[in-house]
């Protein structure tokens, strides 16, 4: 098992995983992807750039001889990319990210989401937001987990978050913006921080970021400086819990509205009478190149 170490703060000596977690809402999982796995990642975002994997909204494949960074350029973040990708599917349940999932967040987990970024030279970040305003657990129980396909550097647009900021269990106002540093997706704001307390979480590829929900995060443009950052993002909770997310179809109350497009990554399901509908499908995020309408 990897030495779960807070990298962003160095003097710190390491701790364990859960009070790590608990303190400053992320830690960091040093070299828990091999080489191999990693180029096999940066290879299928090729292919997903390509269309070999099929159609995905939003995006105009490459052409078959383009190579796997350029084809990879052509987007910035495709959602749900393990509806068509057999690999990033296994992902999902990696056997060294599972082990500190069920740690972080009890024996039974389920994954809801994926998403594969590929930051390339010159393309935006993402403002302030924290995820639980996208994916309401019922229980405060999602889990980002962050896996570098690069080094993630300052110049590359590297995540950066505020230490602690999940503790108030609050989630903070948001609104759109104009600012072009950022994609479309709307900024968190009014929050009790400044720019000046966040920190940059500089991480080698193969490395994974684990975070809270409610934490707040953010990410800047990649000035070019040290090439592409690509990474791939999956979400999970407790499968204890159900998932109001989205609207409930009609005529179903929103307590008891579980949105059931989920895999479960370790335990039981207590809810799999339910079934797991296909409700989602892969789609490319508007970055303000091809225009933010809504």
């Amino acid at each position: 098992m990897a030495n779960f170490l807070n990298r962003a703060a160095p003097t710190t000596t390491t701790r364990d995983r859960r009070t790590a977690y608990q303190e400053d809402g992320y830690l960091i999982a040093p070299g828990l992807l091999t080489a191999d796995e990693v180029e096999r990642l940066r290879h299928e975002a090729g292919r997903i750039g390509r269309g070999e994997l099929g159609p995905i909204a939003g995006l105009e494949p490459a052409a078959q001889d383009v190579g796997d960074e350029d084809a990879a350029r052509r987007f910035l973040c495709v959602h749900f990319p393990h509806k068509v990708s057999a690999l990033l599917g296994s992902f999902l349940a990696h056997d060294a990210v599972v082990p500190v999932l069920t740690d972080l967040i009890g024996s039974d987990v389920k994954a809801m989401q994926s998403m594969l970024f590929t930051k390339a030279e010159g393309r935006p970040g993402q403002a302030w937001h924290q995820d639980e305003f996208w994916i309401p657990t019922r229980d405060r129980s999602l889990t980002g987990v962050w896996i570098a396909m690069d080094d993630a550097t300052v110049e590359n647009g590297c995540l950066w978050v505020l230490p602690g900021s999940h503790r108030a269990v609050v989630l903070y106002p948001d609104r759109e913006h104009e600012d072009e540093r950022f994609d479309c997706t709307v900024e968190s704001y009014a929050f009790p921080y400044r720019d000046s307390d966040a920190v940059p979480l500089e991480v080698s590829a193969g490395d994974v970021v684990f975070f809270d929900g409610y934490l707040l995060h953010r990410s800047l443009p990649n000035t070019g400086r040290h090439g592409m950052r690509r990474a791939l993002v999956n979400h999970y909770m407790s499968a204890r819990s159900v998932l109001p997310r989205q609207t409930p179809p009609p005529g179903v109350h929103l307590g008891k509205w579980d949105y059931r497009d989920i895999v479960l990554v370790a335990g039981t399901d207590p809810y799999a009478y339910r079934g797991t509908p296909d409700l989602s499908a892969p789609m490319v995020r508007p970055d303000r190149e091809g225009g933010c309408a809504r």
